[in-house]
Formats: C-alpha cells, sequence, structure tokens
C-alpha cells in the first residue's frame, strides 16, 4: 500500500533536484532586480552574482547601491531607481538596454515594496493607501512595461514578489489591497506575453525579519496614525483598542 506512495515522493524529490541542479547560461543571462538596498533584493541580487548571472540591481538609495556594489563581484552593476517616477523608471530601462543590447533580459524581479500604514481601515486616508499602491503595485507595472521588450526579445521571465497576504486580507492598509493587485496584473500579464516566449511567476513570502515586516516601523506608523484622529474617533476607539492593535 505504501510502496506506491514511497515511489511517489522518491520520484518527486529526484525531480526536484534534478531541476535544482539544471545550469543556465549564466554569462548571457542579465537579471534586473529592483529594491536590492536591504532584504530579499539585496540577498538574491548578491546569490545570482554568485553563480555566475549578470546581475543589474537597483537600488533606492546611494548608500544602499554602494553598499551592494562593495559586498558584489565586478559582474554585478548598480543603479538608482525609484519605481514611484515615470522618468526614473524610464532612465533605468535605457541603462539596462545599454547592458543587454540584442540579448535582451533574461529576468525582471519586481522586488521593491513598502508596508506603509497597517491598522483599522477607518483611521486611514486615501494617500495612505496611494503611497503603498504607487511602490507595490503601480511601481512593477511601470518597470515591467518598460522592460518588456527587452524581455520579448530574451524570452525571458517576468518573478513579482507579491506576498501570502495577496491571498489572504488579514488586515487593513493598503499593503493587503496592493499585493492582491500585483497578483491580479501577474495573472493577466502571463496570459498575454505567453505568445511571445516570456514567463510571469510570483513568489509569495511570509513573514520574514526584513525592513518591510520591522515591526517597530509598523507600531510607529500605527501610532502616528492614531495622534491625527480626532479626539472623539479617539475617545469611541479607546488606548485598550490601540493596544490591542499594537
Amino acid at each position: 500500500m505504501w510502496l506506491p506512495v514511497l515511489l511517489g515522493v522518491l520520484l518527486w524529490a529526484a525531480l526536484w533536484l534534478l531541476r535544482d541542479r539544471q545550469s543556465l547560461p549564466p554569462s548571457n543571462a542579465f537579471v534586473f532586480i529592483t529594491g536590492c538596498d536591504s532584504g530579499f533584493g539585496r540577498l538574491l541580487a548578491l546569490r545570482l552574482d554568485q553563480r555566475g548571472f549578470r546581475v543589474l540591481a537597483s537600488c533606492l538609495t546611494p548608500s544602499g547601491a554602494e553598499d551592494l556594489q562593495r559586498a558584489a563581484s565586478s559582474r554585478l552593476h548598480t543603479t538608482l531607481l525609484d519605481v514611484t517616477d515615470p522618468q526614473s523608471v524610464q532612465r533605468a530601462a535605457k541603462w539596462v538596454e545599454t547592458y543587454v543590447g540584442e540579448t535582451g533580459l533574461f529576468g525582471l524581479v519586481n522586488n521593491a515594496g513598502v508596508a506603509g500604514v497597517i491598522g483599522p481601515t477607518p483611521w486611514l486616508t486615501r494617500d495612505d493607501f496611494h503611497r503603498v499602491l504607487n511602490v507595490n503595485t503601480l511601481g512593477p507595472i511601470g518597470v515591467t512595461l518598460a522592460l518588456l521588450p527587452l524581455l520579448q526579445r530574451a524570452r525571458g521571465r517576468v518573478i513579482n514578489i507579491t506576498s501570502v497576504l495577496g491571498r489572504l486580507a488579514a488586515n487593513g492598509g493598503g499593503y493587503c489591497v496592493s499585493k492582491y493587485g500585483l497578483e491580479a496584473f501577474s495573472d493577466s500579464l502571463r496570459r498575454d506575453v505567453a505568445p511571445f516566449g516570456v514567463r510571469v511567476s510570483i513568489v509569495e513570502p511570509g513573514f520574514f525579519r526584513t525592513s518591510v515586516t520591522n515591526l517597530e516601523s509598523l507600531e510607529n506608523a500605527l501610532q502616528a496614525c492614531w495622534a491625527r484622529l480626532p479626539p472623539a474617533t479617539q475617545a469611541n476607539y479607546g488606548d485598550a483598542f490601540l493596544t490591542k492593535c499594537e
């Protein structure tokens, strides 16, 4: 009875190891990653660099770019990018093209993201949502559209870093909304670019210790949100409710 199950598990493990050991042409494989100042983006940039890929890493801050460049090999190149600024996105796209040329872009990883204010929806403003959506949803959309011709040239792939909160809205605020939106964009993009050989995938991380999940920053943002509420609203909720949210 258990023999077929055991054989199935062994076959699955063998196929998994085989896939993990597959070699790619790293000398010709250019990968552009956003949000490489810290967290997943920085780790991925260094890992791919170690494996011989031609990493093109974008950072929001000069200090983040300099720190990454010092830790990487000469194959890795950095640029500054604000995914919320269309002009910055266009400059980055032209910068990428100077490296990839006719080869095209093997991979795009849309990793840049922010948490924003996470708290009860009635406490929030339209701007609270807009700031998060601008980075987490509209940012990846803009970057993808700008680089799509280069991805089609290489029959490459798009990897969008979403979240488990893109499937389950566990809290209020723009974060869950933004990740739901990015997953919907990924699904529609997947169908639209498949005829051109471009593949689209999402990665849904859980709770990892990054700048996005820094509890002190999240609590400070919630406290600032509470402080701007009218006194009548604060009295209606009470300090005990605020403590529970924290």
